[in-house]
């Protein structure tokens, strides 16, 4: 069964609706193995009846769009579900549990990572004061605040139910094998973060800037959390963070002797086509020579457009996990 990212649809409640029924069917005697990856909080979405889907979708495109980081993002999105913030733990007991899973989230909290089947820690007074503090209390749907206004947007109490969870991979993980990656073509490898977050653009201009302070042959690796892009009042452009953080990268990069790739590793950098892109020394060039205008793509959030025209997009496809986002830029002369 399919489902969509990162904003959820028909098929993420039907998707959410099949793996309640199998909870379910869970007896005392059963060992029930979940296995999450990153994305999991729009590819199963459930909403409370008085809320609905198009109210919970509307939801999410305003926590989308807000800048917040991916954490945030969940503690108002679990209390606003029949599924997250451990319900669907509640359906299982008392079958013990073994959650599988992979962080694409900086820090590894589990009850973001599989926030379905751990007992969660913030409150539905968390998640009105995360809309309040990104002024969104007057944006979302009223259904929304009625909802974590009321008792059932309180997540339930798992104590004494067996749960245990195993991390297949991280965000460390992951850069500790680009770097040995990265010396098998004679790079000297630097984890630059494994916990990054923060606006793309700003992302993107920082590593470049490390990167025309980095000697010849240094790989500058690392990932972190999702990028953000605020939106404020505009649409869901032609782009993602990676596209973007690459795209700014580029600007930094102009003249330099060294080349960048920015990827989401699901493949689906923002919901868009491409995985995110790559970018080098002269992208800004050859962007002047065929008058794209790398600032306004910038500023209306459109970074895919000149980079689709460039060639530069990186396109995978569905990968079937999500890890997190990875950066790395590979230094040379000039």
């Amino acid at each position: 069964m399919y489902a969509d990212h990162p904003l959820p649809s028909p098929d993420s409640v039907l998707a959410a609706e099949r793996m309640v029924e199998l909870a379910d069917g869970a007896g005392p005697q059963d060992l029930v193995i979940t296995c999450f990856t990153g994305g999991r909080s729009a590819l199963l979405c459930l909403p409370p009846p008085e809320v609905g889907f198009g109210d919970k979708r509307r939801l999410n495109e305003l926590l989308l769009a807000s800048g917040m980081s991916i954490t945030k993002i969940n503690t108002v999105r679990k209390h606003v579900s029949l599924i997250k913030g451990g319900r669907l733990a509640s359906r299982i007991a008392p079958a013990r549990i073994v959650n599988l899973t992979v962080s694409d989230v900086a820090g590894d909290p589990l009850d973001v990572l599989a926030d379905l089947t751990t007992r969660d820690s913030s409150t539905p007074d968390d998640a009105l004061a995360t809309l309040r503090d990104y002024e969104l209390l007057g944006k979302v749907p009223a259904s929304v605040i009625r909802h974590l206004d009321s008792s059932q947007a309180t997540s339930p109490d798992l104590t004494g139910q067996s749960i245990e969870t195993v991390m297949l991979v991280n965000g460390p993980s992951v850069c500790e094998a680009m770097a040995e990656a990265a010396r098998e073509f004679e790079l000297e490898p630097v984890i630059v973060s494994t916990t990054l977050e923060g606006e793309a653009v700003k992302v993107g201009q920082t590593l470049a800037r490390l990167a025309t302070e980095s000697p010849p042959g240094t790989a500058l690796i690392g990932c972190g959390g999702e990028s953000t892009v605020t939106l404020g009042e505009s649409a869901f452009g032609a782009g993602g963070p990676n596209q973007e953080a690459a795209l700014a990268a580029a600007k930094t990069l102009a003249g330099r002797g060294a080349a960048g790739l920015f990827i989401d590793t699901d493949g689906s950098d923002g919901g868009s086509p491409a995985a995110g892109a790559i970018c080098d020394g002269d992208t800004a060039m050859r962007a002047r020579e065929r008058n794209l205008d790398l600032d306004h793509a910038l500023a209306a959030h459109a970074s895919g457009k000149p980079l689709s025209a460039l060639g530069d997009l990186v396109e995978t496809g569905p990968t079937g996990t999500n890890v997190n986002d990875l950066f790395v830029i590979v230094t040379g002369e000039g």
